[in-house]
């Protein structure tokens, strides 16, 4: 392993000297100035293992060349020797306090020279290694928990598809409901990672459906009370096919299934719930759930148009909706455009065909 060693004398002999010692000890490549000024000029674009600071210099002392090099976060392990003819107590203290860790007397006695330096190229080298060691680590955990996030990806993606198989009009109704919960969260001020995490939870915000009657859930025309009924335990159903995993992207599409149709006035169900008592991914869901069912064919109604939309938004916000989240979605109308035009509604053409 090549450890980069800097040395830092005026005196040209000394430098040479030192250069010389330090080549001696083994594969050690050296870096001199006998400017301080020059070598904090060139900090910014130099490397070191190991420094080597005399005291006396002019225009700057080795003191405070050290606490200037320490300065750089880069440096501020690197072991740094202080050279010096003056062997005050005094003086060794305020160099410790800059950052040095190690002194050499001047005039240099070679024999010295080279053991206290290869003691502390061992050192580095342990240092690099561990510091190797503790990449790898990173790296591999990073690795770890970037398959772990593709996993839960996965399976995500597949409990959607699933839920999809039993009503289709459930599963276009899903891929557009994602990415207008994206946008409100997005236009919140929720992190990129938030806003992410809504568009792959939110799909399943009617899984309990699966366990609603095909004889309800697929019925062409009005519910009776009953029915209705029914249908809302989807998401305590939905809740309870998803609540206690570890995974966080389940646990909030757990929180989304159960709140999603909870009332900002507390007129909702499963728990009655009302304004930020509502978890805010349930509150954001509930606008852009409500959005694409208005604008989306159904057997028991034709699509709303946008504007129609919007404005039932508007009427609700305060009862129905957040306030916050509908005025959010508003602000999204062209991003909302785009997402109609990428995922059409395809409902009136399965009817046609059927």
């Amino acid at each position: 392993m090549r450890l980069n060693v800097l040395i830092v004398e005026d005196n040209r002999s000394n430098l040479m000297l030192m250069e010389m010692l330090v080549r001696q000890i083994g594969d050690c490549g050296v870096l001199s100035y006998s400017d301080p000024a020059r070598l904090l000029a060139d900090l910014p674009g130099i490397g070191f293992d190991i420094a080597l600071v005399d005291y006396q210099m002019p225009g700057m002392n080795g003191i405070e060349l050290i606490a200037a090099i320490r300065a750089d976060r880069r440096f501020a392990e690197k072991p740094i020797v202080m050279i010096t003819a003056d062997d005050g107590a005094d003086l060794r203290l305020r160099a410790i306090r800059a950052g040095a860790v190690e002194f050499l007397a001047k005039p240099l006695e070679p024999v010295e020279f080279k053991a206290r330096l290869t003691n502390l190229a061992r050192l580095c080298e342990v240092q690099l290694k561990l510091a190797d060691q503790a990449e790898w680590l990173r790296s591999e955990v990073e690795k770890a928990t970037l398959e772990l996030r593709r996993r839960e990806e996965e399976i995500i993606n597949r409990l959607t598809l699933a839920a999809g198989y039993k009503d289709q009009e459930t599963a276009d109704h899903t891929l557009r409901m994602a990415r207008y919960s994206a946008l409100i969260a997005r236009e919140l001020g929720l992190s990129d990672a938030f806003c992410r995490d809504i568009q792959l939870a939110a799909p399943m915000h009617d899984i309990g459906k699966v366990g609603i009657r095909d004889d309800v859930l697929l019925k062409q025309g009005s519910l009776t009370p009953a029915e209705r009924a029914h249908v809302d335990t989807h998401t305590s159903i939905g809740a309870a096919i998803l609540e206690g995993s570890s995974c966080d992207l389940l646990q909030l599409a757990a929180t989304i299934a159960v709140s999603h149709h909870e009332h900002w006035d507390g007129t909702g169900y499963p728990k009655g719930l009302a304004g930020e008592d509502i978890p805010l991914v349930g509150r954001i869901a509930a606008v852009a759930d409500v959005f694409d069912a208005l604008t989306s064919t159904r057997a028991y109604k034709g699509a709303w148009t946008v504007d129609r939309a919007f404005q039932h938004l508007r009427e609700q916000a305060g009862r129905h909706f957040d306030p916050g989240c509908v005025a959010a979605f508003e602000r999204c109308r062209d991003g909302v455009l785009a997402v109609m035009r990428e995922f059409p509604d395809h409902g009136a053409a399965r009817r046609r065909v059927a």
